[in-house]
């Protein structure tokens, strides 16, 4: 079987490390890649926005398998285009439809569709630039934290969460009217605000059924403790330890469940992955937010715990028959600790020179912001690599990871040193 692979990240270069295990893997591609897939796959040098070339691709390397892995192909319609036309309509396709991808692509869409599915999440109002005096006026009427959230994809980086009210009023305005996060910041929803600990539950769905897989935990800021600008992701860890037996089976009963039903009940095509942002406040789950494909850091601890053949599993999913397949999982702990740049989620530079890679190391090793030049690996991106790693709990999983990065160096190399604090 011949797969592509769409994206460039640690996400994309863990599906090429796990389909690679499959026997049922003929050719590999990887649009566009990075040092890391290239290693497993043949990289294509084409835009992840530029469905024509991907075309091209698919048609000439006799593609069966497409597997899109970031969400803005997705929500700009690949998965359509590649279903509507006639010389690709044959393909398998892992990645929802531009209608599925709406729950990640608008949160106002998103949060309006848990409302009308009765799925637990906080309190919101919408707000554009013709309503911005309301928005004003809205934040007088609510206590802080006050929650702002760009209703278009932002990379991760659209959330506010500001205790002072002038600043979340000046903030809404700087989104409103000043393009802070550009066309997706064009409306923005204001959200009550949860407290509690959060965590990340993915599930795999053919439209029909829905396999849970292992949830996770992320941190997503730039400093330790947990504090300064939001990132991509700073690392993960699996399985989370407070999500008990009983607190998955509540996860699933009123949040899951109700989602595919939702998605069913409104005739959207929905076929992949969808990963839940969720939070727990005095013992019940809560829905921060969805997104409509797998998520980064976590896929590089989750896709380590799934002992399945994973190109079967995804065979199986594009082709609706994912009842067929039964889940088995790996018990251990795994920890991802992701490497970045000096200046990270802001300015940072490109081209350092990454070194110690080829050492033994007892860590899985995933490239994010990587590319080659000539022979050697450098930094491309504000995220560099991702150091996995595997024991009995997940202290122990973070210890191995860290030992791993001593090993590995780049200039201006920056990691969280204290992942799994609050757990």
């Amino acid at each position: 079987m011949n797969v592509l692979i769409v994206g460039s990240g640690a996400r994309e270069h863990a599906f090429c490390w796990k389909i690679k295990q499959s026997k049922k893997c003929k050719n590999l591609f990887v649009t566009p890649g990075n040092a890391g897939t290239s290693e497993l796959a043949r990289n294509i040098n084409i835009s992840i926005e530029d469905f024509n070339q991907i075309k091209k691709s698919l048609i000439k390397y006799k593609i069966h398998l497409l597997i899109i892995g970031p969400e803005i192909p997705l929500i700009d319609g690949l998965s359509n285009f590649v279903n509507n036309d006639c010389e690709l309509n044959h393909i398998l396709v892992i990645g929802p439809s531009t209608a599925g991808a709406m729950l990640e692509g608008s949160k106002d869409f998103s949060k309006g569709f848990m409302f009308r599915h009765n799925i637990p999440t906080a309190p919101y109002k919408t707000f554009n630039q013709h309503t911005l005096e309301d928005g004003i006026k809205y934040l007088t009427t609510i206590s802080p934290p006050y929650v702002l959230k760009a209703d278009g994809p932002a990379a991760g980086k659209g959330v506010l969460i500001l205790n002072d009210l002038s600043s979340a009023q000046a903030e809404l305005t700087n989104m409103l009217t000043n393009n802070k996060f550009g066309a997706s910041g064009h409306k923005v929803v204001i959200e009550g605000f949860l407290k509690g600990i959060e965590l990340s539950c993915f599930v795999l769905t053919d439209g029909k059924t829905y396999l849970t897989l292992p949830n996770a935990k992320d941190y997503k800021r730039i400093g330790e403790g947990d504090v300064g600008l939001n990132t991509g992701g700073m690392g993960a860890i699996s399985p989370v330890p407070f999500a008990n037996k009983e607190f998955l089976s509540k996860i699933d009963k009123k949040i899951i469940k109700p989602t595919i039903e939702g998605i069913i009940k409104e005739e959207i095509d929905y076929v992949g992955f969808l990963f839940i942002g969720i939070i727990k406040v005095d013992d019940e789950p809560y829905v921060i937010e969805y997104n409509v494909r797998m998520g980064d850091p976590e896929t590089q601890v989750v896709l380590p715990r799934i002992k399945n053949d994973f190109l079967e599993m995804m065979v199986e999913t594009a082709k609706g028959n994912l009842k067929s397949i039964k889940l088995e999982i790996d018990q251990s702990s795994f920890a991802n600790v992701v490497m970045a740049s000096g200046g990270y989620p802001e300015t940072y530079e490109k081209g350092k020179q990454v070194t110690g890679l080829n050492t033994n190391h007892n860590s899985i090793i995933l490239h994010a912001g990587t590319k080659l030049e000539g022979d050697k690996v450098v930094t491309n991106g504000g995220r560099v690599l991702s150091v996995i790693s595997k024991a009995v709990d997940f202290q122990s999983a973070l210890e191995k990871s860290y030992k791993t990065i001593n090993s590995i160096d780049f200039e201006g190399k920056y990691y969280r040193k204290d992942l799994g604090f609050d757990l």
